[in-house]
């Protein structure tokens, strides 16, 4: 990306149609996002929307909705009620030129063999809205990745959409299963970033540990599991030769032994929050972090550390997280969180308001308001 213009957040994003969002009209994001609401209210279909973005920036988008069921699962009550999704996005730029919002829309048209149609569209600030082309079956975000402004500069809003987009990651760290890919070898040259199921951790901290530029961000990494797991010594990440390729895996030293420890002595809860901590304090945060549950086998004081990593990393990137954790709830202020419920079978979602609660909180957390029904996000009996 060129150096005059840098990756805004999304500051506003409008949905209509997809699965149980009937619509959600300019609702509005911050640096941190933190949704709660009861199973089955919507939370998991608003992180796939950034799933489903992701798939259209690296040209999968087929493959990601046919692995989902196809077309007509994604539309809201069906084909019959619903014949296409409209999605929207604002995104925020500064410019050496101008500063204002990029916008980025399009629309999904169902066809008989149970694939989407892309209509996708862009416009700056106050110039007129530009069309992608014709319907087409993949994404044509990728195709605008070189695309320069009127000053010749790499930094048209083609360009800045796709960067924002292909930036995203929406980690998820849940399958830590014997043959789960984070326990496993991986390539050396795999280092570029911590993919979305950290199946690269090792090449990617064994990159962090090496390098000059990154060893502060390392020994953090470090600092925070020891503060998890007390008996955590520092991470070993031992280059094997296999064959021809360079390959490293997991393992690590315990305090006061040398022997080389394997991804499997570490427990899931363990091994997730390593997981956890890396994507929070790599150097080089995507624009965009969207993580669903991350609490998931965490002991409660590992999820009070775990929070002070996210609201860190809300400083560098946009966090956007879904929780059912009263636990992880306690720690955030009541302006972080947003609650989705259930209402005349749709989704609905809302940021709470401080003065809302002021005289509930003098006496309650965030979390004991959940738990208490207070902050309506319990389980809706339509």
């Amino acid at each position: 990306m060129g150096d005059n213009i840098m990756k805004g957040g999304i500051k506003k994003l409008s949905i209509q149609g997809f699965k149980s969002i009937r619509e959600l009209k300019d609702f509005e994001l911050k640096d941190l996002n933190i949704i709660i609401g009861a199973n089955g209210v919507g939370k998991s279909n608003f992180v796939q929307v950034f799933r489903m973005l992701m798939a259209m920036s690296q040209q999968n988008f087929q493959k990601f909705i046919l692995e989902r069921g196809g077309a007509d699962n994604f539309l809201h009550n069906g084909p019959k009620a619903t014949p296409s999704i409209q999605i929207g996005f604002e995104f925020e730029s500064h410019s050496i030129h101008a500063e204002g919002s990029n916008y980025y829309n399009f629309e999904l048209t169902s066809t008989t063999d149970e694939r989407f149609l892309i209509d996708e569209s862009r416009k700056y600030v106050s110039t007129s809205w530009r069309s992608y082309g014709s319907p087409s079956e993949e994404s044509r975000l990728q195709d605008q990745r070189n695309e320069t402004s009127a000053t010749g500069q790499s930094n048209g809003v083609g360009h800045f959409v796709y960067e924002s987009i292909s930036n995203w990651i929406v980690y998820h760290f849940h399958d830590t299963s014997s043959t789960a890919p984070m326990r496993r070898s991986e390539i050396v040259e795999d280092n570029h970033k911590l993919r979305h199921d950290a199946s690269n951790i090792a090449p990617f901290l064994l990159k962090l540990k090496t390098n000059n530029s990154w060893r502060k961000n390392y020994q953090e990494i470090v600092d925070a599991v020891r503060l998890v797991i007390p008996f955590f010594d520092d991470f070993r990440l031992d280059v094997q030769q296999l064959g021809d390729a360079q390959r490293v895996k997991l393992s690590w030293q315990q305090k006061g032994s040398d022997f080389p420890m394997q991804p499997y002595h570490l427990s899931d809860g363990s091994i997730r929050f390593i997981c956890l901590a890396t994507a929070l304090l790599q150097p080089f945060p995507p624009s965009a972090i969207v993580i669903d549950e991350p609490e998931l086998g965490l002991h409660p004081e590992a999820i009070a550390i775990l929070a002070e990593l996210i609201q860190d990393a809300a400083k560098r990137t946009q966090i956007i997280l879904a929780t059912q954790s009263p636990n992880l709830l306690n720690e955030f202020s009541i302006e972080d969180i947003v609650i989705a419920n259930r209402k005349d079978g749709q989704s609905t979602l809302e940021r709470l308001n401080r003065k809302d609660f002021s005289s509930w909180l003098d006496s309650y957390s965030v979390g004991d308001l959940w738990t208490k029904n207070v902050i309506q996000g319990g389980t809706n009996h339509e």
